[in-house]
């Protein structure tokens, strides 16, 4: 049996949990993140965990540093070579709007124009050479490119999907000249249809790059000075992970990597509390991120857009981020009206109650005022400073909207939780999913504080909240299996589909992903294989995904699939139509040990000694008298009627006064809303 830690660097604090399989018992550690040297504080966080990295077996790493260097545009210079006549692909983009009013709007491309080159060749649809490629010119703009202090470039050429022997030549030519190994083609990061968005993807993983890799080999090495022996693994979006080893080609897949943790996490946990469908809340310092777990599994996407305009293509769990977190700022717009996020306190100086220089109020001060939080326990900052915290409510928000502090709080959690909300029926009713078919599952440090609230404001009848919601993503690290995507585009009617041509495809593929898993050196219990097909009617754009059974591949039964997933997504039949057979992938997942949530157990006790007393909690314009308990005293099958407070180390729990909730036999606290 094992020792695994998982560790999840967020924008306000990184979380640590170290799970010994074999003694069936768990340490916990949350530090704030050190945002000038990420590293510092993970090496921080392994030492509070009181174990010799030495004896830890797995030690798997969630990050968003390379999502921060995107959206924040701190990645790395980089520079593209591209198709004569298509240097501005990445600007062009689809011609949409950032904005659904009026004409203004900005976008900065993620690679600037005086580093986007051209160079002579061409390869049409069908894979068929009409210009060759000009090497020398490929030499030329390599050393252009070098000269204005480019550190990483990509090589991307027009439908390099379908034929890539331009692609892979130029990408050779500029790997004999340039000084890092931070050149990638296009095609080594996605083998599909779409232009704009291939190209779009393969400049995000230029970018994070060096970026991810730098942070990543700096961890390796400190760790490694302190006596662990191991390979250091990290999350990738599409709930896997890979060795660190191989961050450096595969960066990409790294993006969004934390909270994709949180939600593989959510998924085992529902499992063992016998719930199929759920929506996850994580709830952080700054962001609220939503997913979906249907059945068990959580709903993967190959189609995401980072920001406006910067769409990236790769197998990915389905998220949907708005920035309100315990960190975001409330304020009074040019309108107005009060408005929460996207901006954040973050760690430092962070929320005027952290006592670390913060003025401005955020949606953790208005917790603090309203009795919500417990001021004397705020992580790593000791006692709330209560004045301040009033003062700035009120001068800030109460003032403008003429409201006292209290009420000002009040409408701070109001519009907070109204955002909250409008983010999960982005993902569930704009999906065809009703909210009322799923139970909630708050996690991160913030998220239970709200939970209540906005399954009352979508009618959803259930919420669950694990044992660790603030550590869920740290969680979701130790449970993730080793995983590896691919996808090739075919674009053929499926009537005229050779069978064995798409099983050669599928061999290589399982071959690629067997192979990465052989470099990594990571112990699995067994490789499981998948593949899957996107297909469309002709003339459509929109694909629809369809698994196929083991290892052939069968036309009839295809067909007969994906005409009942369009009905049941649409509700129509199109027996005119042409079906289309678009996108072959495969996945490839190493299995891992089973981690046993039954850790988490409650281990005796009862709820008066878990009750730690009374404070004053503001709900619905009241002041009322509310029990508050540890969370880590609850007994199994304890029953709570509200008004209460949760208190645990890592996150709080609110319950109001209308409120029933139990304590399930792995900890997790259920509390049903149907009636």
């Amino acid at each position: 049996m094992t020792i695994s830690v998982g560790v999840d660097v967020g924008g306000t604090f990184t979380d640590f949990l170290l799970m010994d399989c074999g003694k069936a018992t768990f340490r916990t550690a949350k530090v704030p993140t050190t945002v000038d040297d990420r590293s510092r504080g993970f090496l921080e966080g392994i030492d509070r965990l009181g174990h010799d990295p030495a004896a830890i077996d797995w030690l798997v790493h969630g990050t968003t540093a390379g999502t921060n260097a995107v959206l924040e545009r701190k990645a790395a210079l980089s520079g593209l070579i591209t198709t004569r006549g298509f240097r501005d692909t990445l600007e062009l983009g689809r011609r949409t709007r950032p904005n659904p009013y009026g004409l203004a709007g900005s976008f900065e491309p993620l690679i600037a124009r005086q580093h986007r080159l051209e160079v002579t060749e061409r390869i049409d649809a069908e894979g068929r050479v009409l210009l060759p490629l000009h090497e020398d010119e490929v030499r030329a703009a390599a050393r252009a490119l070098i000269a204005a202090g480019v550190e990483s470039v990509v090589v991307h050429f027009l439908h390099a999907y379908v034929n890539d022997a331009h692609e892979a030549r130029a990408a050779a030519i500029v790997r004999e000249i340039w000084p890092n190994e931070h050149v990638v083609a296009g095609h080594e990061i996605i083998r599909e249809v779409r232009e704009f968005e291939r190209a779009s993807t393969a400049a995000i993983h230029a970018g994070i790059g060096p970026v991810v890799s730098r942070y990543i080999g700096a961890v390796a090495r400190r760790l490694k000075d302190r006596g662990f022996a191991s390979e250091l693994l990290v999350m990738q979006a599409n709930g896997g992970m890979m060795a660190s080893s191989l961050v450096a080609e595969q960066a990409v897949q790294t993006v969004m990597s934390g909270p994709a943790a949180g939600v593989l996490a959510a998924a085992e946990i529902a499992k063992a509390a016998k719930v199929d469908n759920i929506i996850t809340g994580d709830m952080g310092g700054t962001s609220f991120d939503v997913a979906l777990v249907v059945g068990g599994e959580p709903v993967i996407t190959a189609e995401k857009d980072l920001a406006y305009s910067v769409p990236i293509r790769i197998p990915m769990i389905d998220i949907h981020t708005v920035g309100a977190g315990g960190g975001s700022i409330a304020h009074i717009d040019n309108a107005g009206m009060l408005r929460v996020g996207p901006e954040s306190a973050g760690s430092f100086p962070g929320p005027v109650g952290f006592n670390r220089g913060g003025t401005r109020p955020t949606i953790t001060d208005a917790n603090f005022l309203l009795g919500r939080l417990n001021p004397q326990a705020v992580t790593g900052a000791g006692a709330a400073p209560m004045d301040k915290v009033a003062a700035a409510i009120g001068s800030e928000i109460g003032e403008v909207l003429r409201m006292d502090a209290h009420a000002a709080a009040a409408a701070i959690l109001e519009v907070a939780v109204s955002e909250l909300a409008g983010a999960i029926r982005l993902i569930s009713i704009e999906k065809g999913h009703d909210p009322r078919d799923f139970a909630l599952m708050p996690f991160g440090g913030a998220g239970p504080l709200h939970a209540v609230a906005i399954a009352r404001e979508l009618a959803i009848p259930r919420v669950v909240v694990p044992r660790f919601p603030g550590l869920t993503s740290a969680l979701g690290c130790i449970l993730a299996d080793v995983r590896h995507d691919f996808v090739q585009t075919l674009a053929v009617p499926l009537r005229d589909i050779d069978p064995g041509s798409v099983e050669a495809v599928m061999r290589e593929q399982m071959q690629a992903g067997r192979q990465l898993l052989e470099r990594e050196k990571v112990r699995v219990s067994e490789v499981e294989v998948r593949h899957e097909v996107d297909l469309l009617f002709k003339g459509q754009s929109h694909v629809l995904r369809v698994p196929l059974r083991g290892a052939s591949f069968d036309a009839g039964e295809v067909l007969e699939a994906f005409l009942a997933a369009y009905r049941e997504r649409f509700d129509l039949e199109l027996p005119e139509m042409v079906p289309v057979l678009m996108n072959l992938r495969t996945t490839v997942i190493g299995r891992r040990e089973r981690v046993d949530l039954s850790a988490f157990r409650p281990t005796g006790g009862s709820l008066q000694e878990a009750r730690l007393g009374t404070r004053s909690v503001f709900f619905s314009g009241t002041w009322v008298d509310t029990p508050i308990f540890a969370r880590d005293r609850l007994p199994a099958d304890a029953l709570i009627k509200g008004p209460a407070i949760v208190e645990q180390p890592d996150s709080t729990l609110v319950l109001d006064p209308e409120c029933r909730a139990r304590i399930d036999d792995i900890g997790n606290i259920v509390i049903d809303l149907g009636a």
